[in-house]
């Protein structure tokens, strides 16, 4: 019994919690948007890089 009350408990300060998140957050800005598309395809772009050398590596050294 204390176990599904403990859940309870635990789900009801989740939902709080995601209100409280909710509340504080706001919309980007256009520029801030921008620059947050900008970023994360330069790291996409970095990382997919980084995963074909490594993959031409393997390809060199196991032909």
């Amino acid at each position: 019994m204390e176990e599904k009350q403990n859940v309870g408990t635990k789900f009801k300060n989740f939902c709080k919690e995601c209100g409280r998140v909710l509340k504080i957050t706001k919309k980007p800005t256009s520029q801030e948007f921008k620059i947050t598309v900008i970023v994360t395809g330069i790291g996409m772009l970095i990382i997919g890089f980084i995963g074909f050398v490594i993959t031409m590596i393997r390809q060199l050294m196991f032909q």
